[in-house]
C-alpha cells in the first residue's frame, strides 16, 4: 500500500489515495439516523482513532463524555432545543421559513451520542505549543472529531455534529470537570439516508466553494 515509486517515498498507491478523496467527498454531516444499535466493536474502531490524532505537544486534550442516560439525553435534547428556537427568533423574515425546514439535530433518533471536550487545564505536554496560542488545544480537539468523523464515515456509520446548543448549560447538566470546554456534541449511527449533495446546499441555505481561494503575500 506504502510506495510509489522512489521519486515520492512514502506515499500510498493511486488506489487508495483515490478511495481517501471518495471518503472525504462522501462524508456528510448526518441529522437522519435509524434507531438501530450501533455495533460496539466498530464504535471502538472509530473512538480508537482518537489515539493517532495530532495534537499540540502531544497533549492529547479531548476528553470524551458518552451521554447514555435518559436524563442526560433529556437534558441534552432541550437545550438543542431552546438554542434552536432562540436561533430561529433572531432569523432575518427572509431566511426563518428556510431555517424552520432545516434539519438541525439528530438527537431524537442517534443511537450513540458524543459530548467532545478540551481539557484547558491539562498538563500533558508541559504547555508546548499553547503558550503563545492555547486555542491549539481546542483545534487539536477538532482534528480528533475529524479523524473519528472520517474512521465512521469508513465503518458505514453517520455522524452529526450540533453546534446549536448551550455549552454552560451542558456543563452543568452532564457535570463537567471545571477547565473543560465544549468542542462538539455527536450523535452517530446508521444514517436513514447518505446523500450525494449536503443537505444545507439541496436545500438552498448556502453554497459549497468550487474552488479553494489562495491568496499570497
Amino acid at each position: 500500500m506504502i510506495g510509489d515509486g522512489p521519486e515520492r517515498p512514502g506515499a500510498f498507491a493511486p488506489e487508495f489515495r483515490a478511495e481517501l478523496a471518495r471518503l472525504m467527498d462522501r462524508r456528510r454531516d448526518v441529522r437522519r439516523f435509524r434507531t438501530d444499535p450501533v455495533d460496539e466493536a466498530a464504535l471502538t474502531r472509530c473512538l480508537d482513532s482518537f489515539l493517532t490524532a495530532p495534537s499540540v505537544g502531544l497533549s492529547e486534550p479531548w476528553r470524551v463524555i458518552r451521554v447514555e442516560s435518559e436524563s442526560a439525553r433529556a437534558a441534552a435534547l432541550a437545550n438543542f432545543e431552546t438554542a434552536n428556537a432562540e436561533a430561529l427568533a433572531g432569523q432575518p423574515r427572509d431566511r426563518a421559513t428556510l431555517y424552520a425546514r432545516l434539519k438541525l439535530s439528530g438527537m431524537r433518533d442517534a443511537p450513540v451520542q458524543l459530548a467532545v471536550y478540551c481539557d484547558e487545564t491539562t498538563g500533558k505536554g508541559h504547555g508546548l505549543g499553547a503558550a503563545t496560542m492555547p486555542e491549539m488545544r481546542r483545534y487539536s480537539v477538532v482534528a480528533a472529531i475529524t479523524q473519528f468523523w472520517l474512521t465512521a464515515r469508513a465503518e458505514g456509520l453517520g455522524t452529526g455534529w450540533v453546534s446549536i446548543i448551550d455549552p454552560e448549560r451542558l456543563a452543568r447538566d452532564l457535570d463537567i470537570p471545571p477547565g473543560w470546554a465544549l468542542v462538539g456534541y455527536l450523535c452517530v449511527g446508521y444514517a436513514r439516508a447518505l446523500d450525494r449533495v449536503p443537505e444545507l446546499e439541496a436545500e438552498g441555505w448556502e453554497v459549497r466553494r468550487g474552488h479553494l481561494p489562495i491568496e499570497t503575500r
